[in-house]
């Protein structure tokens, strides 16, 4: 889907204030409701908008490690996949899992309470996944920039 002008502007407040209201966002951008409400359903019918969430301080709910986790693996069959798949979609620690180039296949972040439970998390979870031989993870010491903000660009 192309990004209009209104829509970049619609996507920015959003980021900014998920919560904000049809009639707000109508009259931060200048237009009736009817047309912005219009706007934003097709955003979110287009799937540019994929859903709403409250951002939460990790810290402020218990959970102080942040690791990047790098994994490799040496098989790379569909039931192998399936399973590696399913085990990082059902875990909660794990915030986001990625499909690499370079030496190892895999990045993750993940999240834990502390170095104890970091620790029980690789030992229950990481190391039973299918098919990985390796698994490197860097704690993170100082969070100096999390964002979950995309920078629209308007196509001319």
């Amino acid at each position: 889907m192309d990004i209009d002008k209104v829509n970049a502007e619609i996507l920015e407040l959003l980021q900014t204030d998920g919560r904000m209201s049809n009639a707000k966002l109508a009259e931060h951008l200048s237009m009736s409701e009817t047309p912005c409400w219009r706007r934003l359903k097709k955003l979110e019918e287009t799937g540019v908008i994929e859903g709403y969430q409250a951002n939460l301080n990790r810290r402020k709910v218990g959970l102080g490690v942040m690791a990047f986790v790098q994994l490799r693996c040496s098989e790379h069959s569909q039931t192998t996949t399936e399973e590696f798949q399913r085990i990082i979609d059902d875990c909660p620690n794990i915030l986001s899992c990625h499909n690499t180039t370079g030496d190892d296949d895999f990045l993750l972040v993940t999240v834990a309470r502390d170095l104890d439970d970091y620790s029980a998390f690789v030992d229950r979870v990481l190391r039973k996944l299918p098919g990985v031989t390796s698994i490197r993870s860097n704690l993170s010491l100082k969070e100096m920039k999390s964002s979950n903000r995309l920078p629209i660009t308007v196509k001319p």
